[in-house]
């Protein structure tokens, strides 16, 4: 797997599958058959798992017994079907509260770049001060979902904030570090969101991940194009991106009901 390149997040889930299906079926990986797959998938299911929990295990099950012991018995065995929520989105004058709640400087251009560039946690907390041209606004994120490098947008308002809070840093030190050493932990980064999120007294149940949400859904708001906010976002099939247009409140504010 770390040949392949794949991230430690994933091998780290593969790994706790791959495992816990051997415990569950108490056979060794060799007499593993589809009904044991299919067995512990339905487990799953009865605990009340996801359905990209179910799809995680089922990957793991493909790439361990097909990819690495060469057996082929997924045929019959379906994806389980995703779930089409909608994503939380905070409305403007919501992300302007929250951020508000928040005294440390750290913490606040942290939050305040996941907004500002439409980040991912995971992305956010890898970020270092050599990542950042603050002379064009822009934000280069290294290693990103399927290990893809892309650029994004910097505010005008935080790269003023930036300069001061990066002055005297190293260029190749981590922009968010630890005190431990090293750089933030993303449930740190989670907990930041949640502290100022009830603060806030908003009542919408939402993370981190809500105001990468916002940042895309209030560009296409503002009139951005959509394949410009599928760059920033680094996502790599349009109708990903698409599920924003559904949220975005300018679609139907020009429609009168008929009540």
């Amino acid at each position: 797997m770390k040949l392949r390149g794949f991230s430690p997040k994933t091998v780290k889930s593969y790994l706790y599958y791959i495992t816990d299906i051997l415990n569950f079926a108490n056979k060794s990986p060799k007499n593993i058959n589809t009904d044991d797959i299919r067995g512990y998938l339905e487990h799953l299911a009865d605990l009340g798992k996801s359905a990209s929990t179910l799809n995680l295990a089922y990957n793991s099950f493909k790439f361990y017994f097909e990819k690495i012991l060469k057996r082929k018995f997924f045929l019959n065995i379906p994806r389980a079907k995703k779930d089409k929520k909608l994503p939380v989105i905070l409305n403007r004058e919501e992300v302007k509260q929250i951020l508000a709640q928040i005294t440390n400087v750290k913490h606040k251009i942290l939050l305040g770049i996941i907004y500002s560039s439409g980040l991912r946690v995971s992305e956010v907390v890898n970020l270092k001060v050599k990542d950042l041209d603050l002379k064009n606004n822009l934000l280069t994120v290294r290693g990103g979902k399927g290990s893809k490098d892309r650029n994004t947008i910097l505010s005008d308002k935080i790269t003023p904030v930036l300069e001061k809070y990066t002055k005297n840093k190293d260029r190749n030190s981590f922009l968010f570090p630890s005190s431990r050493g090293g750089k933030i932990t993303e449930r740190s980064a989670q907990k930041i969101f949640q502290k100022a999120l009830k603060s806030s007294k908003i009542k919408k149940r939402t993370g981190c991940h809500a105001l990468r949400h916002s940042f895309a859904t209030h560009l296409l708001e503002d009139g951005v194009d959509i394949r410009y906010i599928q760059e920033l976002l680094g996502h790599q099939r349009l109708e990903t991106t698409q599920t924003y247009t559904k949220v975005a409140g300018n679609n139907f504010k020009n429609i009168q009901s008929p009540l």
